[in-house]
């Protein structure tokens, strides 16, 4: 990243995050209901985008551009979970891959109650893929870029003469 001061880095890095949630409501708005999974997957772009508006507003800290990593790698890792239980490679949660635990020690009640309760999203089914590639699968891609970022940001090289 010759020539990227790690502000800037860690800016974009924030914007991306900022855009994948923008793109994740738009996908939203369009009729496509997040699972329990994905919505798992913002709570981590959500902090990082934050962290980036405060590094580009504030100025680069190296501790703030280590909390951006971290919460960049959480998206990552969630973002892998998710595609690999759509891919059927691991169980997912079983609330909201379809099961419910526990049917031996319901009443009928108990379970009727736990069905309709139950999200109608299902974490295990694709709603949408491009090439192949679940929006979960892109989610992970984009994440691992933007860790790849941050990443760059943290070890402060090509810094702004005087910056900290």
């Amino acid at each position: 990243m010759n020539g990227f001061p790690s502000k800037s880095l860690a800016a974009v890095a924030g914007a991306g995050s900022a855009a994948l949630l923008a793109a994740a409501l738009t996908f939203q708005s369009l009729g496509y209901a997040p699972c329990e999974l994905c919505i798992l997957q913002r709570w981590p772009h959500l902090a990082a985008a934050i962290i980036g508006g405060l590094i580009w507003f504030l100025g680069w800290r190296r501790w703030l551009a280590f909390l951006g990593l971290l919460a960049a790698l959480c998206a990552t890792g969630f973002a892998i979970y998710h595609a690999g239980v759509e891919l059927k490679l691991w169980a997912g949660p079983q609330h909201c891959a379809g099961g419910v635990s526990g049917l031996a020690q319901l009443s009928t009640q108990d379970l009727m109650a736990a069905i309709e309760a139950a999200p109608l999203v299902r974490c295990d089914q694709v709603a949408w893929s491009l090439f192949g590639i679940s929006m979960a699968g892109w989610n992970a891609i984009c994440s691992a870029a933007l860790s790849g970022l941050w990443l760059a940001s943290v070890r402060g090289r090509n810094r702004v003469p005087g910056t900290a």
